[in-house]
């Protein structure tokens, strides 16, 4: 039976740990004592705590000091088992690099919280990890419903399981029993299910436990009591649907969805700028403007605006989020071309769907937007931030660049892209991308558990010439090099890359460099430079949180930008609370 003790809530260490010494009297020895401290104390007075406590024989005292680099000094001095906890939400997102510091012989558990670091995968990665090393992996509830808790219980089962097969393999002692954090259930005095999960004091041993079968029958018969639903919330619905829009002597019905707020769309009633969509064969006027920021979502090569939905709902709780499918790609049309055969072959290019781009933004709001664009649609973007900044308040730059300087080097990337694009014509969709995702751009890609999920999203076009026009059009052999206009760049810009994009890093710092960063006006302060860990070229793909938390601040940081000038004070408190 092991009893957990909360410490470091009293004035001195000293009172702490004269109630642990009188537990352990009332106790005795055969219940395993846990303490935590919560990083409440000084590095003094834990090591206090631990002189009084050395001899009552604690299972670990779980984060004793105030500072992670005091740890290890802790575990030397004191000689007391530790626990690691807030440390291990704290890690970042490849949390191994993090925890190969804390392999001492004297940490000797790791309380693994799954709500707070980031799901089960994460929690089993770091818990297989504590088993290597011998250490426990103690899975921690936080504030979790019957039905959360029932996956726990299912989850520190299979961590079990998994412990005993390692040690089985390492030639090591059976692990012993572990007793996990699932004791969140009395602290909720109601609960979503009809039928409460069954944890409770077995008659005949006396300890608390938690029952897989009945965990697995709550988890696959869960009904829902209605008796203790205060309020509901469904969630914004994504709207789609297709805007009719002509550029040069072309026409495009372009497939669009949108969620979150409303901002600054065009008045219906204002003369000129009527705006009516087609939702499901009927005309639909979007409502009158709110305040708010608008973001344009640009995916890349072979990708459709579904990509950006997850990321866009997470956002439009204070943006107004669109998304696109661009030319030849998607459900995204080209109505009418005419007859010139030299017109269409310059249809895709980056002028071209700029202007486009420009055309559908003109139509969504009178205002400035944020444009958010990954690799092709990067490089859309940044053209578009460059040369039109007065429609264009910032840019998130994802695995982008600027194009080629150097002649040669466009002539040869032409020729490539012009072969890949015939491949797509004459070989099919399917056999152009396997040999694509073979490429050592995707090698992080294909790693991840979706890759082949991915892979056949990327499947879905019908328009194989519109594709190879897109791959000839948008070539970065074709495109005009933007090295230079970034020296003169008017907007802020956010450059993120992939920690294991070596070639998009070396042109990130490029970028970083041209820019100006280091000029003293206030575009230049708000030029960002980001690294995210654990990911390649498909930034928002393999690691979506960092992108949008990091979206969330680049939009803030523009608002807050604007407000300021503005003069608008107050709001810009407002906004910032």
């Amino acid at each position: 039976m092991i009893l957990l003790q909360k410490v470091a809530r009293r004035a001195d260490p000293v009172e702490d740990a004269a109630v642990i010494q009188e537990v352990r009297k009332k106790v005795g020895c055969h219940i395993d004592l846990r303490v935590d401290a919560n990083r409440n104390w000084t590095y003094e007075q834990a090591i206090k705590f631990g002189f009084l406590v050395k001899d009552y024989n604690l299972q670990y005292i779980e984060e004793p000091v105030q500072h992670e680099s005091d740890i290890i000094r802790y575990c030397e001095e004191s000689g007391l088992p530790v626990a690691l906890d807030e440390t291990i939400d704290n890690c970042p997102e490849n949390p191994l690099n993090v925890l190969v510091k804390y392999n001492h012989h004297q940490i000797v558990a790791l309380v693994i919280k799954p709500t707070v670091i980031g799901g089960f995968e994460k929690a089993a990665m770091i818990a297989q990890w504590a088993h290597i090393q011998g250490k426990m992996a103690i899975i921690s509830a936080a504030f979790e419903s019957g039905l959360a808790l029932s996956a726990y219980i299912l989850f520190s089962c299979y961590l079990d399981l998994q412990n005993a097969d390692t040690c089985k393999l390492m030639n090591n002692s059976p692990a012993s029993s572990v007793a996990h954090g699932l004791g969140t259930y009395r602290w909720l005095e109601e609960d979503i299910t009809t039928d409460p999960l069954g944890i409770g004091r077995n008659p005949s041993t006396g300890f608390i436990e938690a029952s897989v079968a009945d965990a697995t029958h709550l988890l696959h018969k869960f009904q829902m009591n209605h008796n203790f639903i205060h309020r509901t919330f469904t969630g914004e619905k994504v709207l789609g649907y297709h805007l009719d829009l002509d550029s040069n002597d072309f026409s495009f019905s372009v497939n669009v969805q949108e969620i979150g707020q409303r901002n600054n769309v065009r008045n219906s009633n204002d003369a000129g700028h009527i705006f009516c969509a087609s939702f499901s064969n009927a005309n639909h006027t979007l409502p009158l403007p709110m305040q708010g920021s608008t973001i344009l979502f640009l995916h890349g090569f072979l990708g459709t605006n579904e990509e950006w939905v997850p990321v866009m709902h997470a956002i439009s709780g204070s943006a107004r989020c669109i998304s696109v499918d661009l030319p030849g790609h998607g459900a995204t049309k080209i109505k009418n071309c005419g007859d010139d055969k030299a017109a269409l072959r310059s249809l895709l290019s980056i002028e071209i769907i700029a202007d486009l781009l420009l055309k559908l933004i003109e139509h969504v709001t009178p205002d400035k937007v944020a444009l958010v664009g990954y690799s092709m649609g990067a490089r859309i973007a940044l053209y578009m931030a460059l040369k039109f900044s007065d429609k264009i308040e910032g840019a998130v730059i994802l695995s982008g660049s600027p194009g080629l300087e150097d002649a040669v080097a466009r002539k040869i990337r032409r020729a490539k892209d012009d072969s890949k694009a015939r491949s797509i014509v004459t070989h099919g969709l399917q056999l152009f991308l396997n040999t694509w995702y073979s490429g050592g751009l995707w090698k992080s890609l294909r790693s991840h558990p979706y890759f082949n999920h991915i892979v056949v999203r990327r499947s879905v076009h019908d328009d194989l010439q519109g594709l190879a026009r897109v791959l000839s059009g948008l070539s970065p052999g074709r495109q005009p090099s933007l090295w230079e206009d970034l020296k003169h760049c008017k907007v802020p810009l956010m450059l993120v890359v992939g920690e294991n994009d070596e070639k998009f890093k070396r042109v990130g710092q490029k970028m970083w460099h041209e820019i100006g960063h280091d000029r003293d006006d206030a575009v230049s302060k708000l030029h960002q430079m980001v690294v995210v860990p654990s990911c390649g070229h498909a930034v928002h793909l393999e690691n979506p949180l960092p992108i949008i938390r990091l979206v969330r601040q680049f939009v803030t940081s523009l608002r807050s930008v604007k407000l300021q000038e503005k003069g608008n004070v107050r709001d810009l408190l407002i906004y910032n609370q």
